[in-house]
């Protein structure tokens, strides 16, 4: 093995064995005991690490991350304050260029992409163009940041949304430093500056979301401050229905733990059904941690996990190192290993998960597929809140969603937005080839979605777009609609971009619930579009499957999606996949190579590569922009400090 361990199991000089711990204190266990020798970690907080027990006092403990991620709304105010202290440092009289990261920085843009352009070839190229008019001065910005800090990476616009980046090539479970200059190898850890930074525990890499003040503490080398958290066990038992995907699973995930009561605790996934789901379920679990309101959403580092490290095209070398490493660290879980002990422990059958949708105002609230139709008519009349719109309707006025077929004009229910997008499940090859297979299945039975609806699909990758191919389907998901218009967070965070003038029009002057239905994370009202009041989250099949219905006031388990050319009915069922079929075309369509060619450039993009930046320590501020300025707190500091 190359390198030194800092072993934590046992911990023989404290005498305590630390068997019993939720594996994401071992890590933190981890942390302290490695800067043990620096005054940022006391003997006592050690102590306190190990000697953690469930119902046990809290005390405060700090947590090392390894690195810091960034993406471009939330990080950029980072990179303004180290050019400002590279100012600072200069009118002191000290070395502007002694100012850099003192853990590696990787920041992601995939915030400033919109949906502008969509349903067409063309959508993606303008989109683009779009953004990069739109933020010319803070690319520009960044982009000397890029070339002048040290331990800083810009990922470029257009290469995926930050968390599936992290995912499938940030992250390397085993992080190699050096102390002394003697190599050490210690857990990857990080925190981020967006709150689905917990996508990234399905890997075994402790993480979560902070301010930025924290994220810049961090940057500087100092520890994020907390207090020993909670635990709780979620054990996961039995498998998945056929035809239930993983998006099914997190949405009563996440409605169960919100019932529970995880709300600054950590999570950790444990039992045969935890064990048993492939990564990119686990990551869509840990995406959501912050919908069920979990610090973090943790599974140990297992042999499902070194499996995904090869189908994402890591060198093997260093897969085998980290196996050998985190076992040595009693980091890596054994098949036959006893559970640790959890403050709480929260059982979930796997067999009980149906297809189901959430909202409309909220991610917790889960509805069956088939309560959709009755639940949303409810919803108009209820008292306004989370799952009511306080409308004074007669029944005539709900006569149109009665009916077995969406009207040809707008009514309340239906659906102006249909867009596959987010991190959450864009990261899992399964529900995306789902979607695809739906797309096709319906292409070939000569369905199509009504006009008022706006498709869009943003992958998490580019490697999506490989797969989708490679399997055959891209071409049925454009062909309906769902062309490629941009790898970034969309729709999710209110990226839709307009929806057609006389669409508009017609819902403002009926003051009608308009709906969405993505396969997003977060669907408060208000966000995914000012005029869309009610939003629901969805699988990526699902999501084809409503924008072909073109409402929700249709119930998908027992009206038609729609007659085909010979004006017979086609129901859901009979083009939904099967899982055998999506197994078949993953086995196909799916291969290392696809992740190690889109990451080989990952740095570079055609577009950014032309944006001038030189070499210089200090950003050349511009007086009269509104945007990046340098902040005053940093100026004037007087070389030594003023006597009390």
């Amino acid at each position: 093995m190359d390198g030194s361990v800092v072993r934590i199991a046992p911990l023989s000089y404290l005498g305590k064995s630390v068997s019993h711990l939720p594996y994401t204190l071992r890590i933190l266990l981890e942390g302290a005991i490695r800067h043990a020798h620096t005054p940022l970690v006391s003997e006592e907080e050690i102590s306190a690490l190990a000697s953690w027990k469930p119902q046990g006092k809290r005390e405060e403990i700090p947590f090392f991350p390894t690195r810091v991620l960034l993406q471009d709304f939330t990080g950029v105010p980072s990179v303004v304050d180290l050019a400002a202290m590279r100012n600072a440092l200069s009118e002191m009289g000290g070395n502007p260029l002694d100012v850099n990261p003192q853990v590696p920085v990787d920041l992601v843009i995939d915030h400033s992409v919109q949906v502008d352009h969509s349903s067409s070839a063309e959508a993606l190229g303008l989109n683009i163009s779009i953004e990069y008019q739109r933020n010319a001065e803070r690319y520009s910005f960044l982009k000397w940041g890029q070339k002048n800090l040290e331990d800083f990476r810009v990922i470029p616009p257009g290469q995926g949304i930050v968390h599936q980046v992290n995912l499938e090539w940030l992250a390397t479970c085993v992080h190699q430093g050096e102390e002394e200059g003697v190599p050490l190898l210690y857990p990857d850890s990080l925190v981020g500056t967006d709150s689905h930074t917990t996508m990234i525990n399905a890997l075994g890499v402790l993480g979560w979301g902070v301010g930025g003040i924290e994220a810049e503490a961090v940057m500087m080398g100092q520890p994020v401050a907390l207090l020993a958290p909670d635990v709780v066990g979620v054990r996961l038992m039995g498998t998945l229905n056929p035809g239930v995907t993983a998006t099914d699973l997190v949405l009563l995930v996440t409605e169960r733990l919100r019932q529970f009561g995880v709300v600054g605790k950590f999570v950790e996934f444990l039992g045969p059904g935890s064990a048993s789901l492939p990564l990119p379920d686990r990551a869509t679990l840990s995406n959501m941690a912050p919908e069920y309101g979990a610090t973090c959403s943790f599974f140990p580092v297992d042999t499902v996990t070194l499996q995904y490290l090869r189908e994402t095209g890591r060198d093997e070398g260093e897969i085998l190192r980290t196996e050998q490493v985190l076992r040595h660290q009693g980091l890596f879980r054994e098949s036959d290993a006893p559970d640790p002990q959890y403050s709480d422990v929260v059982e979930i059958d796997l067999g009980t998960v149906v297809p189901a949708l959430a909202g409309p105002k909220r991610p917790q609230d889960r509805i069956p597929l088939s309560h959709m139709k009755t639940d949303f008519i409810n919803s108009l009349t209820s008292p306004f809140g989370h799952q009511g719109h306080g409308l004074t309707l007669l029944d005539d006025d709900l006569a149109p969603l009665r009916e077995p077929l969406p009207p040809p004009t707008l009514t309340h229910g239906s659906i102006v937005i249909a867009a596959i997008t987010s991190c959450t499940n864009t990261s899992n090859p399964s529900v995306m080839i789902a979607a695809g297979l739906v797309a096709q299945k319906a292409r070939e039975r000569g369905l199509s979605p009504p006009p008022w609806v706006k498709r869009s699909l943003a992958p998490g990758s580019r490697v999506v777009v490989d797969y989708l191919q490679a399997a055959g389907l891209l071409e049925d998901l454009e062909a309906l609609g769902f062309d490629v218009v941009g790898f970034g967070c969309t729709t999710c965070i209110g990226n839709s971009g307009p929806l057609a003038p006389h669409i508009a029009e017609e819902i403002t002057l009926q003051n009608l619930i308009a709906t969405s239905v993505l396969s997003g994370n977060r669907n408060f009202e208000g966000r995914i579009h000012s005029l869309v009041k009610a939003n629901y989250l969805a699988s990526p099949p699902l999501v084809v499957a409503y924008a072909l219905a073109g409402s929700v006031g249709v119930d998908l388990t027992t009206e038609a999606l729609g007659n085909d050319a010979e004006g017979n009915p086609v129901m859901l069922s009979e083009i939904w996949p099967t899982d055998e079929e999506i197994a078949d075309h993953l086995a196909l369509a799916l291969h290392p190579s696809q992740f190690v060619a889109q990451y080989a450039d990952a740095l570079h993009e055609k577009k950014w590569d032309s944006i001038p930046s030189t070499e210089s320590p200090h950003y050349p501020w511009a007086s009269d922009s509104s945007y990046i300025r340098r902040p005053t707190f940093l100026q004037d500091i007087p070389p030594t400090p003023p006597s009390i």
